[in-house]
């Protein structure tokens, strides 16, 4: 009997673990189809247009990026692709991942877990940085967009660019009424994990743009 209790055990403790990691995969997956998909859009309208980056080629003020996030622990395979990324990033300007526990204080009602996140991203948020907010209903941009973003950010005096991705029921209204613009990564609703993903390859991808090298092509 205990062997069998044992056996089952280990059984248990097998597919748990092989459930996280096709849980990984998944998100992974994921986020490389739509990366190819978005890759492929913008190389189309980059050759329609025949426009680049106002900002490609000449010397921009690379600010500190910060990416403050609201939602649940990442899976690991998602945070792999998100620090490399971020490691890839650093060759340009200085990056720091936050990441903030959605509903912090636990609380019962929708509203109460939207002011709880709104209050905890605002003490994140300095009077002298450039706030975006990503949000559904914010600017459709797209990756030449968001190069010419970083540039005009450096132009403004700020010290930081700040990006934030919002809680399962959205930002907060402080946070909405603090960001100097609001963008969305794409028409379709993303998972969190998914956007961080598409936003960290996103900004790398903006700074090679910026560069005229060679990743975004």
């Amino acid at each position: 009997m205990v062997v069998v209790l044992s056996a089952s055990a280990t059984n248990f403790s097998a597919l748990h673990s092989g459930s996280c990691f096709l849980e990984s995969l998944a998100s992974t997956l994921s986020f490389l189809i739509y990366f190819m998909s978005l890759a492929f859009t913008n190389l189309i309208l980059f050759r329609i247009s025949g426009k680049g980056c106002k900002y490609t080629g000449q010397a921009v003020r690379a600010l500190p990026i910060r990416i403050i996030s609201v939602g649940k622990k990442r899976s690991q395979g998602v945070q792999l692709v998100v620090d490399d990324y971020i490691q890839r990033l650093k060759l340009y300007c200085s990056v720091e991942d936050v990441h903030i526990k959605n509903n912090p204080k636990n609380a019962s009602d929708w509203r109460a877990q939207v002011d709880h996140e709104d209050g905890a991203v605002m003490d994140l948020i300095r009077s002298d940085d450039w706030v975006v907010l990503l949000d559904e209903r914010g600017k459709d941009i797209g990756s030449m967009q968001m190069a010419e973003l970083i540039g005009d950010a450096g132009n403004t005096g700020a010290s930081r660019l700040s990006f934030c991705v919002g809680g399962p029921y959205g930002h907060g209204k402080q946070l909405r009424e603090r960001a100097n613009i609001s963008i969305k990564l794409s028409s379709m609703v993303l998972n969190h994990q998914i956007a961080i993903l598409v936003l960290v390859e996103q900004l790398y991808r903006s700074w090679t743009i910026l560069k005229g090298q060679n990743y975004h092509r």
